[in-house]
């Protein structure tokens, strides 16, 4: 199991490693810790390792890739673990790092037909984009991080050199977007399963006590409530049930996603996928399987053996 990492997010990392490393112990799995420092290097009982391709990792079956972020969930990892040669939990290189930059991943859904929020993509040191068509308020983001780290509101255009120079701090990659229609819910589903035939969990409505759904929220106990069911219709949970999992197929991923939607009445978009979602105390992923009758263990266990079946696939393939 890996835990830590390079990015801004490597110590909600370490708090989704400790439940995983939990609910794998609790599976029956011995779980060997592999700590990623944020200098980049590997440990494991406090050790430095050293990784040689085609040795595997440490003399694991399948390896549990814990980490959120940049240099972890954007295929840098998946792409070494390849080359080590070891099964692994999720999504492989190119589905992590599709889903990982928020602007490929919404260009690659829209030639797939699916409804999202207009937006725009801002590089360090081009002219800014055309924002006229976008409305207001704006919202700006670094193109490739999580738990809304470096996002900013923009409520009037003059506002928006300071977003930018914000967000351009994380990445030099960022996106503007869209609001969500008025009133719009945001709204939340579990995915699991391989590519081609994922399993999607009930929705679960996100419910803040602050103005948006920001890092504070996600992991500051008691700051949001998980409403499940969500307070939308039969039919727009159908149809974000669907979307999830055409998502997913879509972009090529497998074993576990997160999918985020913006739900207001019957009209559902898609925001984005979560190719490694946190799996802390206050993480919606496990819960919402939770309430589908699948406990945490149960659901570690099933991503392990989703990994092993992906490789063994794989294995029947010359490339």
């Amino acid at each position: 199991m890996l835990g830590g990492g390079r990015s801004s997010e490597h110590d909600v990392s370490l708090a989704s490693a400790a439940a995983v490393r939990a609910g794998l112990a609790a599976a029956g799995h011995e779980v060997v810790e592999v700590v990623l420092a944020r200098d980049g290097t590997w440990s494991s009982a406090g050790k430095e390792l050293t990784l040689r391709p085609g040795r595997g990792l440490l003399g694991c079956d399948v390896a549990f890739p814990v980490l959120h972020g940049p240099y972890g969930e954007d295929g840098t990892v998946q792409g070494l673990l390849e080359l080590l040669g070891i099964p692994y939990v999720g999504s492989g290189v190119l589905a992590s790092a599709a889903c990982m930059d928020k602007v490929v991943f919404k260009d690659l859904m829209a030639q797939v037909g699916m409804a999202q929020v207009d937006y725009r993509l801002a590089l360090a040191g081009q002219p800014v984009p055309d924002v006229g068509g976008l409305g207001l308020p704006l919202w700006v983001k670094p193109a490739r991080l999580g738990s809304s780290v470096g996002i900013v509101k923009v409520r009037a255009l003059d506002e928006l050199e300071a977003a930018l120079a914000e967000a351009f701090a994380h990445d030099p990659r960022v996106i503007i977007e869209a609001s969500a229609p008025e009133g719009a819910l945001e709204v939340e589903c579990s995915v699991l399963g391989p590519t081609e035939a994922p399993r999607v969990s009930g929705p679960g409505e996100i419910c803040i006590t602050g103005e948006w759904y920001d890092y504070a929220a996600k992991y500051t106990p008691g700051a949001m409530e998980l409403q499940v069911p969500a307070r939308i219709s039969e039919a727009a949970a159908a149809e974000m049930a669907g979307l999830a999992a055409r998502a997913f197929t879509a972009a090529g991923c497998s074993g576990l996603a997160r999918a985020d939607f913006f739900v207001a009445g019957e009209t559902v978009l898609l925001n984005e996928l979560n190719t490694m979602p946190g799996q802390t105390d206050t993480s919606v992923y496990g819960v919402l399987w939770g309430h589908a009758g699948l406990e945490y263990p149960a659901l570690m266990d099933e991503l392990c053996l989703l990994a092993l079946g992906r490789a063994e696939a794989e294995r029947a393939h010359r490339f």
